[in-house]
């Protein structure tokens, strides 16, 4: 499964952020500039905050109002098959064969507005795709440290589920499905999350990718680079500089999925060390960058509807 970790950077939060983690891995703690303070006690007219602060105190009604295109919070999947269940929109083609459409939409949330259900299912995906790659790394494997990670202040969510039907659809399928355990709370379940903050690395603007996680049934069909794109279209209409990405090098799938859409290794990825026995240790993750060129302003009230 392609998934994507970034536990170095909750140590560095924890001095500005009231959720506290113990989690850590080696590389660049502290570098992180929080932008510039007036250090003279002085009151002056309010500056303009830096982008990054400016962005993250954004309410999510309003950061997705600024930043998000609407039209790519929705999309439909075709495919072929030879059956088709009662909740999927089929049309026959004249060789026999069964088109399958069935249309998804992703919702964004902050940490704090994320529903609970949808807060245990993306917890859920990550320990039932990577718990196995943390466990073999040097990070290792902690519930509660992912769900402190999961629930940092600046942290926002792209949740993937199916779209839900109209009463009329719920009605019928209703009838159609009696007996088959087959529900309409089981749609609402998420299929795949992206998480993901407006931050600083190295002291530059960035969109870092903490984690993408997709149902087993949901992959091989398109929609990690659809949730992707969203992403790095996000850190462009925010302005920033480049998104980033951490991978497990055992993940070897991950890394040709990230190499596709044009991720390069980072000039600040840990590079080997070499102990004092003279043996050299070799980091067990990569962090990925990719520029964010043509930056778009931001999308006024009207080009959101």
């Amino acid at each position: 499964m392609v998934s994507s970790v970034h536990e170095d950077k909750v140590s560095e939060l924890e001095s500005n952020s009231p959720v506290q983690s113990t989690t850590s891995t080696p590389g660049r703690l502290g570098k992180r500039k929080r932008g510039k303070e007036d250090g003279n006690g002085s009151s002056r007219t309010p500056k303009l905050l830096p982008r990054v602060e400016r962005t993250n105190t954004l309410p999510i009604a309003d950061f997705i109002e600024a930043y998000v295109p609407r039209p790519s919070l929705k999309f439909t999947i075709t495919d072929h098959s030879s059956s088709a269940d009662n909740s999927t929109a089929t049309t026959t083609t004249k060789k026999g064969s069964t088109t399958l459409s069935e249309t998804y939409t992703l919702e964004i949330h902050s940490a704090a507005s994320i529903p609970s259900a949808d807060f245990q299912a993306c917890f859920n995906l990550i320990e039932l795709t990577s718990s196995n790659d943390y466990g073999n790394s040097s990070i290792g494997w902690s519930p509660s440290k992912k769900r402190k990670e999961m629930k940092l202040p600046d942290m926002r969510y792209m949740v993937l589920k199916k779209q839900e039907e109209s009463k009329s659809e719920r009605t019928s399928n209703a009838e159609s499905t009696k007996g088959n355990g087959t529900s309409q709370e089981a749609k609402d379940i998420a299929l795949g999350f992206l998480s993901f903050m407006v931050t600083y690395e190295d002291g530059k603007e960035v969109i870092y990718c903490y984690e993408i996680h997709l149902a087993p049934a949901m992959q091989g069909k398109g929609v990690g680079k659809r949730m992707m794109d969203l992403y790095e279209e996000i850190g462009r209409r925010v302005g920033l500089e480049k998104a980033m990405l951490t991978v497990f090098k055992a993940n070897a799938v991950a890394s040709r999925f990230y190499e596709r859409l044009g991720y390069e290794v980072d000039e600040y990825s840990p590079q080997p060390r070499k102990l004092r026995n003279g043996t050299i240790k070799e980091p067990d993750y990569v962090i990925l960058s990719k520029p964010l060129n043509n930056v778009v302003e931001p999308q006024k009230k009207s080009d959101a509807e």
